[in-house]
């Protein structure tokens, strides 16, 4: 019985291209789902499109003298693009600056306002009073509490991971004049998630407790056991929604509470291009709604956006949220600011018409239940070894052949040995097993089942051996050839949804015709390709990857990462003049780590013991996962001393080692290197 399906995939932000991450952790999964639902005769809206409020956008278009629009619409066009190009089928891919999705979610807002779901709240926030206006938490940056990180953004501190507020942030200071804020009163709504708690709990940690997947479930559980708080729904932005109240000028829309509403805005904007009726993809019980994101997003699509739906009493929520894990780069975090990615739009520079290979290599390692990395060693392996020694090989054999002994038309099977039967068994238990994969969204598996039956392929050819048999037994060449064509054309089918390009190629040598139900065929244990068959000559799937290709992208990454730091570090801006009396009231020694060990249930937390003079002093420092605790040993550092303690896991941690970043964003100690500069040493 056909379904109807809403799918999701993360709304991307338009503020730089799409890498291989966000690809392995969404998009490939989210449009191999979709295709799969499709094939099965389902009803599927794959609903999708561009991010493009928030502050990240301002601040780039700030940095680069433009306008929001312009940035927009710049990344909109390269996006676009990378999915077009990548074949992610989306039934519709919109954008959140679009009238449609304007008014859709200030009508949300407006339906939660006047059920009185919001709270109104005037609090102090950080004002800049040189760009005379409220600063959002990443206009603000300062020193880390947790981790005392110098460069820690208002929300979030990208060294040691910890959610921050803007307030929290020691020595605060403007990135739009580079003042420093002061305190003043503003007004907001909140979203009030502690009342939903109840609801949280019974709809996910009790009804959903066996069905989602434990990384999603668990963080869930984190957030609710820590006690959920009411979040802001408002900002004080130039940038953004407008709050649609009367009382409520110069305000927009959080960014996080208008995206998730793009999903919904998108399906309108596709129901009326098709002449659908929307309401049913969104409202409707009977329908499965299905959200594709990475695990920075699980709070705001199980708790935040759940809740949002919940309270207006109009939609469903979603059936499950398989988010991944994130994707690392040859050993290191894909980041951006850094240039150690690789981009979608330049991949195809360097592999053109060779999509398939990276979906299939990122599905066959996608981070489904833990961070997973991508090494260019095993992308050339992947293409190598399984995509053109087995599928490709198989494939190429078989079209060869029959073009050879039988001129490209599918000969009659003979009598049938029993292992023609067991090649032909593995076209039903192969295909059920990769369908049962996908509906418990295991695309690392199903890749494995497409891949497995390449491999029965293979093997089978190989051990009946028809080019020796050709003169001596034709009729047994004849059933060993259409046995494989059988094999060749399960593949065509169940390829389609990782290898889309692949499939439609090789249909097209195999003159499928497109008006039949393919998978309907595959799984109905007919005749996949009928005796007389013409079909088509062969051409090549894959092509062999040498070294020579990883050799050079593997330089590329790391010259391009230099690149990234150098114009980093020659146009970072210079911080506004102060007093120099001010470095007066800083006192830093030299000290000399005596001791240090890693802080236990962190990622990053070091605990050094510090000799400093006749005296001893604990730092607590997020530097555990550059350094190892035996080879600071005896290290001289620079201390900065009269800072006011803090607690960090229980440690009270007394100053600061400073220190910097290199060219390819290694930590570096400032040390001094005087033999006379003993420890307790002032320094001026």
């Amino acid at each position: 019985m056909s379904k109807r399906y809403t799918i999701t995939a993360a709304l991307p932000y338009t503020n730089g291209p799409i890498h291989i991450g966000h690809l392995a952790g969404v998009y490939v999964p989210a449009d191999i789902y979709s295709r799969y639902l499709r094939s099965q005769g389902h009803d599927v809206a794959f609903i999708c499109g561009s991010d493009e409020h928030g502050v990240a956008i301002s601040l780039k278009a700030k940095k680069e003298g433009k306008t929001p629009q312009e940035i927009i619409d710049h990344y909109d066009g390269i996006i676009r693009t990378s999915f077009e190009a990548f074949g992610i089928s989306f039934d519709n891919y919109s954008r959140t600056s679009r009238a449609i999705h304007h008014k859709t979610a200030q009508e949300i807002f407006e339906v939660l306002h006047e059920k009185g779901v919001f709270e109104e709240k005037t609090s102090a926030q950080l004002y800049d009073p040189e760009a005379k206006q409220f600063l959002a938490d990443r206009f603000v940056t300062g020193t880390c509490p947790i981790c005392q990180n110098s460069e820690a953004y208002g929300d979030q501190c990208e060294s040691c991971g910890s959610s921050l507020n803007a307030t929290e942030l020691i020595n605060p200071q403007s990135t739009l004049s580079g003042a420093q804020p002061e305190f003043r009163e503003t007004k907001h709504w909140y979203l009030p998630l502690d009342r939903y708690t109840e609801f949280i709990t019974k709809w996910i940690l009790e009804d959903h407790k066996k069905d989602w997947k434990p990384n999603v479930y668990g963080q869930v559980k984190s957030w609710v056991d820590s006690g959920l708080q009411p979040r802001a729904v408002t900002r004080d932005l130039d940038w953004g929604i407008p709050v649609p109240l009367q009382n409520a000028k110069g305000k927009v829309l959080y960014v996080w509470f208008d995206a998730p509403i793009g999903y919904i805005s998108s399906t309108k904007e596709w129901a009326e291009k098709t002449g659908k009726d929307w309401k049913p993809y969104w409202c409707d019980p009977e329908t499965q709604l299905i959200h594709f994101i990475g695990k920075d997003n699980i709070v705001f699509h199980c708790i935040i956006f759940p809740v949002m739906l919940h309270a207006s009493g109009h939609y469903i929520l979603p059936e499950n949220v398989p988010a991944n894990e994130f994707l690392n780069l040859e050993g290191q975090k894909i980041s951006t600011s850094k240039n150690w990615a690789v981009w979608l739009h330049e991949y195809l520079e360097v592999f053109p018409q060779q999509q398939d290979v990276l979906r299939y290599v990122l599905t066959a390692n996608a981070p489904e239940t833990k961070d997973n990395d991508f090494t260019w060693e095993e992308f050339q392996a992947r293409n190598n070894n399984e995509l053109v020694a087995i599928f490709g090989n198989f494939v190429n054999r078989v079209i060869v052949l029959t073009h050879k002994y039988f001129e490209g038309i599918v000969p009659n099977p003979n009598s049938l040995h029993p292992e023609d039967h067991d090649a032909l068994a593995a076209l039903q238990t192969i295909p059920s097993q990769y369908c049962e994969s996908l509906e418990k969204f295991r695309f690392r598996e199903a890749s494995h089942h497409l891949i497995q039956l390449a491999r029965v392929g293979n093997k089978y050819l190989a051990d009946a051996e028809p080019w020796k048999l050709i003169k001596t037994d034709p009729d047994r060449v004849a059933t060993i050839l259409y046995v494989a064509l059988q094999l060749t054309t399960g593949l065509s089918i169940l390829s389609a949804h990782i290898l889309p390009f692949t499939s439609e190629k090789l249909q097209k040598m195999l003159k499928l015709t497109s008006n039949v139900d393919l998978w309907a065929l595959l799984t109905s244990g007919k005749a996949l390709l009928t005796p007389q068959h013409q079909i088509e000559s062969a051409s090549l799937l894959f092509e062999k990857i040498e070294d020579a290709q990883m050799d050079f992208q593997r330089e590329k990454l790391k010259n391009t990462e230099k690149e990234g730091h150098s114009i980093a570090a020659s146009i970072a801006p210079e911080k506004p003049q102060v007093d120099p009396n001010l470095f007066n009231e800083l006192q830093l020694k030299v000290g000399q780590i005596v001791a240090a060990e890693r802080v236990p249930k962190t990622k990053k937390l070091m605990k050094i013991s510090l000799e400093v003079g006749q005296e001893i002093h604990t730092v607590v420092s997020g530097i555990a996962q550059d350094f190892e605790p035996e080879s600071l040993i005896g290290k001289k550092v620079t201390w900065l001393s009269n800072l006011a303690p803090r607690t960090l896991k229980g440690i009270e941690s007394k100053g600061m080692i400073l220190l910097g970043e290199d060219v390819e964003g290694k930590l570096v100690f400032v040390s001094p290197d005087d033999s006379d500069a003993t420890p307790g040493l002032e320094i001026h």
